[in-house]
């Protein structure tokens, strides 16, 4: 698993941000930090109520240089409703095949469900050099992320950025 101080996995994936573009991570890297808050599946309740409390808070982290994706196993398309129908207007990662959660490790099953391979609800901060300064992950998927903890985080990356 990706743990703090650890280059972060690059990746390019499909990205849904109302229509559907392409992301790759180095090359959205030294604009500031980037949270990447990974989450089982959209319109659950927990997820959705995770990416809206993201939503609601957009603005601290756009004041500390932050920018905030979601990332899931869900086609872009399904993300694309589920930004659309919760008013989300942050980028919405698709990792259908699982290369990130795999290179992140951050795999889970819900076996009981017969669902295998989403995201555990877990959230990276990178900065701007491609470190991994926060890193945050829970086995229990009803569990969501302190989102302070995650703001506060970004704006240290985004600090050292700007003494460096």
């Amino acid at each position: 698993m990706v743990d703090t101080g650890d280059t972060s996995p690059d990746f390019t994936a499909p990205l849904a941000n109302g229509d559907v573009d392409s992301i790759t991570l180095s090359e959205e890297l030294g604009d500031g930090p980037i949270v990447l808050a990974f989450f089982p599946g959209a319109f659950t309740s927990v997820c959705t109520t995770e990416m809206c409390s993201f939503q609601d808070q957009l603005s601290a982290f756009e004041d500390v240089g932050a920018t905030v994706y979601g990332v899931s196993r869900d086609t872009p398309f399904t993300l694309n409703e589920f930004r659309d129908q919760n008013d989300l207007s942050f980028g919405l990662i698709s990792d259908l095949n699982k290369e990130i959660i795999d290179a992140y490790g951050v795999e889970m099953d819900f076996a009981d469900l017969g669902v295998y391979g989403v995201a555990k609800r877990s959230v990276f901060v990178v900065d701007a050099d491609g470190e991994v300064t926060y890193a945050w992950v829970s086995d229990d998927p009803g569990i969501e992320p302190d989102y302070d903890e995650v703001r506060e985080a970004a704006a240290e990356a985004e600090a050292v950025e700007a003494a460096d």
